[in-house]
C-alpha cells in the first residue's frame, strides 16, 4: 500500500506542472490591456506602464513568465496582484467559503441522491422509482442558474423563508439553499448512478448465493449489495468536491457569496493571470487528493482490491 501511495504522488507532479501550464497559456492568451482600468477612466502614465510590465516580467514570452511563477509558488509565494495585493490572501479569505459552500453541497447529493438511489434501485419500476427517475430528468433540465433565482425568488423573496443573499459570515446554515443549488444536477446523476448499480449487482451471482445461503435481508444488501454497488457511486462523489468548487461561480454570483469562483472571475475580467493560476493550483490539489483517497477507499469496500 505503501509504494502504491509513493507511485501515486509521483504521478501527480507531471499533472500538476502540465496544469498549471495549460492554464497559464490560456490565460495568458486572453485578449486584452492589463492595465486597462487601473488608473481610473484615464489611461495609465507610461512610467507606470513600464514599471509593472518590468516588475511582472511582462515583456517576457509567456514560457519565461511561466517559470518565474512557478518558481516563486514553489516556495509558497502565489504572488501579488496588479493592485499590490497578496494573491494568497485573496484564496485563503475566498477559499472557506467556497469549500464550506462545495461540503454543504456534497452532503446534500450524497444523502438525498443515495437514498433516492437505493429505494429505486431496491423496488424497481414502482411509484417511487417513476417518480425519482422524472425528478432526476427534471434537475437535469434545468440549468443551476435558472435553479438558483428561482429558489431565491420564491424562498427568499416572496415567502421570506430565507435570505435572498448569504451574510457576510456564511454560516453553514444560510448555504442550505445554495448548496442544493450548486448540487442539483450531480445529485440527479447519483440518484440515477446509484439505481442501476444496485439494479445491476443485485442480479449478480454472490447475491443470489447469498440469499440461498438464507442470510438476513438487512445483511445481503447492507454488505454483499451496497458494498459492490457502491464503488462507482464513491468515485463520482470523490472527484465531484473538486467540481463543485470550480463550478461554484454561478452560485456565488447568485447568493452573493465570496468564494473562489467570484475571484477567478474577477481576475479573468481583469488579466490578472497570477491569480487565476493560484486559484486553479487550489482547485487541481484537491482534485488530484482526492482522487488518491478514492482509489485508496476501494480497498476497503472491495477486499478484492489489492494495492501493491
Amino acid at each position: 500500500m505503501g509504494r502504491y501511495v509513493l507511485r501515486r504522488l509521483l504521478q501527480l507532479i507531471p499533472v500538476f506542472f502540465g496544469t498549471t501550464l495549460l492554464i497559464y497559456a490560456l490565460v495568458w492568451a486572453v485578449p486584452g490591456d492589463p492595465f486597462a482600468g487601473k488608473c481610473g477612466e484615464r489611461a495609465c502614465p507610461p512610467d507606470y506602464i513600464q514599471f509593472m510590465t518590468e516588475k511582472y516580467h511582462l515583456d517576457d514570452p509567456w514560457p519565461l513568465q511561466y517559470l518565474y511563477y512557478m518558481g516563486h509558488l514553489l516556495t509558497g509565494d502565489f504572488g501579488q496582484t496588479f493592485g499590490g495585493r497578496d494573491i494568497g490572501e485573496i484564496i485563503a479569505q475566498a477559499y472557506p467559503n467556497t469549500l464550506k459552500l462545495a461540503l454543504v453541497g456534497l452532503a446534500i447529493e450524497a444523502v438525498i441522491g443515495l437514498t433516492a438511489g437505493i429505494l429505486t434501485g431496491l423496488r424497481r419500476n414502482g411509484f417511487l422509482d417513476n417518480l425519482v427517475l422524472v425528478s432526476t430528468l427534471f434537475l437535469l433540465a434545468i440549468p443551476t442558474f435558472v435553479s438558483g433565482f428561482l429558489l431565491q425568488f420564491i424562498l427568499g423573496t416572496q415567502f421570506k423563508i430565507i435570505n435572498p443573499t448569504v451574510s457576510s459570515e456564511v454560516p453553514f446554515h444560510e448555504l442550505i439553499v445554495p448548496g442544493f443549488v450548486l448540487a442539483s444536477i450531480s445529485m440527479a446523476y447519483v440518484a440515477r448512478l446509484t439505481r442501476t448499480s444496485i439494479a445491476e449487482n443485485s442480479r449478480s451471482d454472490y447475491v443470489r448465493t447469498a440469499v440461498a445461503k438464507g442470510l438476513p435481508q438487512r445483511r445481503v444488501v447492507g454488505v454483499h449489495l451496497f458494498r459492490n454497488s457502491l464503488i462507482p457511486v464513491l468515485t463520482f462523489l470523490g472527484t465531484d468536491l473538486g467540481s463543485l468548487m470550480g463550478g461554484a461561480i454561478i452560485t456565488e454570483g447568485i447568493f452573493n457569496i465570496n468564494g473562489i469562483g467570484r475571484e477567478a472571475y474577477r481576475a479573468i475580467t481583469t488579466k490578472e493571470s497570477a491569480t487565476v493560476v493560484g486559484i486553479v493550483v487550489v482547485l487541481v490539489l484537491v482534485y488530484l487528493l482526492m482522487n488518491l483517497l478514492v482509489d485508496l477507499l476501494y480497498a476497503a469496500l472491495d477486499p478484492r482490491i489489492r494495492y501493491e
